[in-house]
Formats: C-alpha cells, structure tokens, sequence
C-alpha cells in the first residue's frame, strides 16, 4: 500500500514520474526500517513556507523544506514535510542542476529527516548529504 502523497498549497511541481518517486520515497523508509503510517508532500511558495517557519518554529527566514512529524514516537511514522517550490527552482539554478534532480534531493532529505538523520552540525550535515547522494544514485539507477 502507497503511503506517500502529493499535495499541492500554492505552487505545483515539475516532477516527471511521481508515481514512481513516492513509491521511491517509500522504498527509503523501507530500506531505513521505518514504518510508516502516512507522509504528506506539501508543495507550496516561499510565503507559505515563511509563514509556517514563523508560526510553528518562530523562525523569520526563507527555507526550502520544513519536515514535521506528526507522531510521538517514530513507528509508525505519520509527517508532513513542506516543501518551497520557489526555493528549490532557485537552488537548483544556483547550484547548476537540473530542477527536477533538486526536487528529489530535497524531497528524499524530508524523508531521511523522518527517518531520524539531522543536519544541524557540519558532521550531521555530512551524513544526510551522503544519504542523499546515496538515494539519488539509486533513484537514477532504477
């Protein structure tokens, strides 16, 4: 059973094979021995997304994904994670990558930040880096 969905607050997303993405995005929590009960995908503006940075985590700056999980304890797992369309189109072109690849990055950090993985510290940022370079080598393999 499909326990990831997409939904779209204000901005749509130029992802070719969702389908198949959330069956991916699954897959890694899977691999990562997380059971899951249901992950939203929200996609949304850089306003929306401020506007929850502000709201639930009382932070005043622009962010490209904003991950919750909606459970006390990780299994099962039920989150949301938002996702800034706008800030993603512009990571993308100023990291020089195809915006769809970005998509997916950001899209499997939500996931791995579900699955426990942080990115606070330069060392946690590694880990969560190679995890996501891991997830989208196999991504591009299938």
């Amino acid at each position: 059973m499909l326990n990831v969905f997409f939904y779209y607050a204000d901005r749509t997303v130029p992802i070719k094979h969702k389908i198949k993405v959330r069956y991916f995005i699954q897959g890694i929590f899977g691999k990562e021995k997380v059971k899951v009960k249901r992950i939203n995908y929200i996609f949304c503006s850089d306003e929306y997304l401020l506007n929850i940075n502000r709201s639930f985590l009382n932070q005043d700056y622009y962010t490209d994904i904003i991950t919750f999980n909606l459970t006390d304890s990780i299994i099962p797992l039920e989150g949301e994670v938002y996702v800034s369309v706008d800030r993603v189109k512009e990571n993308a072109f100023t990291l020089k990558v195809k915006k769809e690849e970005e998509f997916l990055r950001v899209i499997i950090h939500g996931a791995l930040h579900l699955c426990g993985y942080k990115d606070k510290t330069k060392r946690d940022l590694k880990i969560m880096r190679n995890m996501e370079n891991k997830y989208l080598l196999f991504f591009k393999k299938l």
